[in-house]
């Protein structure tokens, strides 16, 4: 899947589940704001993630984790930004 290089934004979002089990992708950053729904759904299109479940308490947030298209994001463009 040939695309542009993620945003500053997306790659942050991508870099949070790296290493985490599964490559789940936090709901919040490391400053316990919510992760944009905007940054979450682009890398939804773009195939860097994938949604893992849906939430029933939350219906409206978006439980992803990584693809291995996103994890060759991270590995490709992880040194930028």
């Amino acid at each position: 899947m040939a695309s542009r290089p993620p945003s500053a934004a997306q790659l942050k979002y991508l870099r949070l589940g790296r290493f985490q089990p599964g490559g789940k992708l936090p709901l919040f950053d490391p400053n316990g704001q919510q992760i944009s729904r905007t940054v979450i759904k682009s890398c939804l299109k773009k195939g860097w993630v994938e949604t893992w479940f849906d939430n029933p308490i939350k219906p409206d947030w978006l439980v992803c984790k990584l693809t291995k298209e996103g994890i060759r994001m991270i590995d490709k463009y992880g040194d930028r930004h």
